[in-house]
């Protein structure tokens, strides 16, 4: 890579750093602050039952949190009528077989909720080599009550609400999203959930390359992961 960029000497250099991590912990407190506004938004009670399908069969919600009384849930792409999951969430989803581990012992369960059969999930899951667990939401509403999936006539009339507005056009049947709950004795509640940019944070992967010269590299494309494969299609 030629460097077409200001060269400076060491002395240079620290000062031009300094400067930044300024910024950078001005960056960091800002987003203590936001965390702290996420954690004092409202709760809102879960009031439909929901039941899912995944390696230990069927399961309804308040058994996904596994002991926990909290649980986040990534919405993965996998549209019913896919043979292979969305290689976006894929790439995410690479990030995920070693953290619910370490989650559980801050009382939170983590699984990824998608609406095509468990079948087709299981496979894919195989053949990716994943072990985070995922379950089935099909015959079930409950990608559709949390914005992270959407009927035929919504996207054909762009009429979905998603990322908390209408959006014209709909960006497809699914989208990426997170969602979070809690759990006390007797009910569950719904208290946040994020979609498009707002799942940045979940992938390692970008974080690193955001540390480069090179950055994300992605400008003067139709689509910014014009880039993403599955990893198993990639050229080696």
């Amino acid at each position: 890579m030629a460097p077409n960029h200001k060269i400076v000497s060491h002395a240079e250099w620290l000062e031009e750093r300094k400067k930044l991590v300024a910024k950078e912990k001005e960056f960091d407190r800002l987003r203590d602050q936001l965390s702290v506004q996420r954690r004092e938004l409202p709760w809102e009670r879960v009031e439909k039952q929901y039941t899912f399908e995944g390696r230990n069969g069927k399961e309804t919600l308040p058994q996904l949190f596994d002991g926990a009384s909290q649980l986040v849930v990534y919405h993965f792409m996998f549209d019913p009528k896919w043979d292979a999951g969305c290689p976006h969430c894929s790439f995410w989803a690479d990030n995920f077989d070693r953290i619910p581990i370490h989650l559980k012992h801050r009382d939170i369960s983590f699984v990824a909720i998608s609406r095509a059969p468990y079948a087709k999930l299981a496979a894919y899951h195989k053949r990716m080599g994943w072990s985070f667990k995922w379950l089935s939401s099909f015959g079930c509403d409950f990608n559709f009550d949390y914005f992270a999936s959407f009927t035929p006539d919504e996207v054909k009339d762009s009429t979905a609400y998603f990322n908390y507005e209408r959006r014209k056009p709909v960006p497809g049947e699914d989208v990426v999203g997170i969602s979070a709950f809690a759990k006390d004795a007797n009910e569950i509640f719904h208290t946040y959930s994020t979609f498009s940019r707002g799942v940045d944070m979940l992938n390692g992967a970008y974080h690193y390359i955001d540390l480069t010269a090179k950055g994300r590299d992605e400008a003067g494309h139709d689509f910014s992961q014009y880039w993403v494969r599955r990893r198993d299609e990639y050229d080696r």
